[in-house]
């Protein structure tokens, strides 16, 4: 008996001697210098979600992500302009709650989530995290971008105007005084992004040698004081729920008489309709008598009324405004700019030295789904994990998957051996 315990303890033994040395493992920052990393861009890098900036979401943010990964290599200390509370300093904010449509149908759907808002004032704090909602490339070169008192002017940008240093600062000036050893940068998305989401008549897009001018003037500035960075470049915004939501053929026809009472109407312009699901009549001042039909390639947009088309006959009897559509000569402009925006991010980034992240191609990926460390991404509207209930901006489950990306160009760039973030301690949006 005594041998017979003798084997199990050398068993034992020989078990715990070959157990693998977690410690043998070193995180390293590689060429990088974490201590003092600075995060520049616009919503995407503050944390907005779900139509706010609220104090969860930016504690979800892809740079806090990142921050946190940076600390076990060396990184210090990343302070964020925090909202006190979760719903922001402007109306808009979105929650997952129960809607009854013109029809009496009730259903789970983005609702509004109306709480106390913080007040539009000086956090009387620097940071490190200076991601303005709603800024243009060019806006980060602005001399009073975060002007208090231009804010009820509307001459301002009353986020920035929460942590400007001064009156006159501007990103890029306040950016560099931080003294950062490493930056991260993701700007332009709403250089197209506005004119898109207005649906072509809102807004206009940035010309490609303004955008490559305020880059590089961006990217020479932080440069000069010597900090290493990571650039990523910029999605189609075409691609996201905001605009793929809605099918273009949502006009769905259940009675004969219907069917044949639009094809009367719109017969003498060369438009059919049939039993089921067709496309929707949509205004077009290019058009013969101002309307047409919309094309399968083109896109409505998640704003579009919902009860208007379900039972104010928009879509068929009365044509969608142009600012819910997005056309196909519309999507072309957008997506040309898109193009003309990551072949300038892409040569500075080798110019630079900057590492390179293809958000580009990454949210692409998420159209057919894509699998990272076991859960599933898609671009789907609510339940794809991705996005928030916007519709643009991403759920803390998508900021994390994106520093995940941020990461992974980290450490092919510089050597680096970052962990990336755990997704599963991240949510995506929440049920009621």
């Amino acid at each position: 008996m005594k041998f017979k315990y003798l084997i199990y303890i050398t068993i034992i033994g020989f078990l715990f001697s070959c157990k693998p040395e977690v410690d043998e493992f070193s995180l390293s920052s590689g060429s990088a210098d974490f201590s003092t990393y600075v995060s520049i861009g616009n919503s995407l890098t503050a944390g907005y979600a779900s139509g706010s900036l609220f104090r969860s979401g930016q504690e979800s943010s892809y740079p806090s992500i990142l921050a946190m990964q940076f600390q076990k290599a060396g990184g210090g200390n990343f302070v964020q302009p925090l909202m006190e509370g979760e719903f922001g300093i402007l109306p808009g904010k979105l929650k997952l709650g129960y809607s009854t449509d013109c029809l009496g149908t009730t259903s789970l759907a983005p609702v509004p989530d109306q709480g106390q808002l913080d007040a539009i004032a000086p956090i009387g704090y620097t940071v490190n995290n200076m991601g303005v909602p709603g800024a243009k490339s060019f806006h980060l070169l602005a001399p009073g971008y975060g002007s208090l008192a231009g804010v009820p002017l509307g001459l301002a940008n009353p986020y920035y105007a929460r942590f400007a240093s001064s009156e006159q600062a501007t990103v890029i000036g306040d950016a560099i005084a931080m003294a950062p050893t490493f930056y991260s940068l993701w700007i332009g998305n709403n250089d197209v992004l506005g004119y898109a989401t207005s649906g072509g008549v809102g807004d206009t897009i940035t010309g490609i040698n303004t955008f490559a001018y305020a880059l590089n003037t961006i990217i020479t500035a932080m440069n000069a004081t010597g900090a290493k960075g990571v650039i990523a470049n910029i999605p189609d915004v075409t691609a996201i729920p905001f605009f793929t939501t809605v099918p273009y053929n949502a006009l769905v026809l259940t009675q004969q008489a219907q069917v044949d009472a639009l094809n009367a109407a719109y017969g003498p312009l060369g438009i059919t309709f049939n039993l089921g699901q067709n496309g929707l009549i949509i205004a077009d001042a290019n058009a013969p008598a101002g309307l047409r039909q919309i094309k399968s390639n083109e896109l409505v947009l998640l704003t579009v009324p919902q009860d208007s088309i379900k039972c104010a006959g928009w879509g068929s009897q009365v044509p969608i405004p142009d600012q819910y559509v997005l056309t196909e000569t519309e999507i072309n402009n957008v997506q040309n700019a898109v193009s003309a925006y990551n072949s300038t991010i892409s040569q500075l980034a080798s110019q630079f030295g900057l590492a390179h992240v293809d958000m580009n191609g990454k949210m692409n990926d998420l159209k057919n789904g894509l699998v990272y460390n076991g859960e599933t991404f898609t671009s789907t509207f609510v339940t794809g994990n991705s996005f928030s209930l916007d519709g643009v901006h991403l759920t803390p489950k998508g900021y994390a998957l994106v520093a995940n990306f941020f990461i992974e160009a980290i450490n092919q760039k510089f050597g680096a051996t970052l962990p990336t973030a755990n997704l599963v301690e991240y949510p995506a949006n929440e049920l009621p």
